[in-house]
């Protein structure tokens, strides 16, 4: 799995995931929809350079124009919910994509242990696709893994995965190195180093689901 860290690079991303991060600037939900929104369309803009293209012949009022256009067939896949306002800004720019939303959540046992449950998933064929799979964050990895596993088992085996999380912990990274297999490409803003003795990201964002849409009962 290759791993690329948009944050380490000086760009606006730097700005917006600073107010993404800010405890006060959280508190307007509208904001925090629209700063995912923006990096997923960062994401989806350096994503496009790894695509296929060719040269088209497109008519204008005064001529005919050579120009190069993507000929990938991209499908989006989010996880629910927390990943939507992610996957809207991603899918701005592959507005052509097919789209699979998944039902993801931990389930915890008595002694506090988890594991991940899917509950629903519509998906189109990705077999032989471009699959951009989005998730706010990725604290343990296990999600995801989850979560590829489906869209396989119904949809097929993609050519290339994109795997799109603004904040990942180092053990997601290192855990989806090791069960996630294929050609896969790791798109991340920050890499926390601590998880908590509950798997949240420290420091990271909070719960983005509930930043978001609001908190669940």
């Amino acid at each position: 799995m290759k791993v690329i860290n948009l944050g380490e690079q000086n760009s606006i991303l730097g700005t917006i995931m600073a107010e993404l991060r800010d405890i006060s600037i959280q508190k307007d939900s509208l904001r925090f929809r629209y700063n995912l929104e923006r990096i997923g369309e960062i994401f989806a803009y350096e994503i496009s350079k790894t695509m296929h293209y060719s040269v088209k012949s497109v008519t204008t009022p005064l001529g005919i124009a050579d120009v190069s256009t993507c000929d990938s067939d991209v499908v989006i896949a989010t996880i629910l919910r927390a990943g939507l306002p992610l996957h809207q800004g991603i899918l701005h720019f592959f507005d052509k994509a097919d789209n699979a939303f998944i039902a993801a959540y931990r389930k915890y046992d008595k002694a506090g242990d988890f594991d991940i449950n899917i509950e629903y998933c519509t998906c189109p064929m990705v077999e032989g696709k471009q699959l951009i799979l989005a998730d706010a964050m990725m604290a343990t990895g296990a999600s995801i893994e989850v979560t590829y596993n489906k869209i396989c088992e119904v949809g097929g085996t993609p050519e290339h995965t994109h795997l799109v999380s603004p904040v990942c912990s180092v053990y997601a990274v290192e855990y989806l190195q090791k069960h996630v297999p294929g050609p896969i490409t790791l798109w991340t803003a920050a890499i926390d180093e601590e998880l908590s003795a509950h798997s949240y990201i420290i420091p990271g964002i909070g719960d983005v689901g509930d930043l978001a849409f609001g908190k669940k009962l």
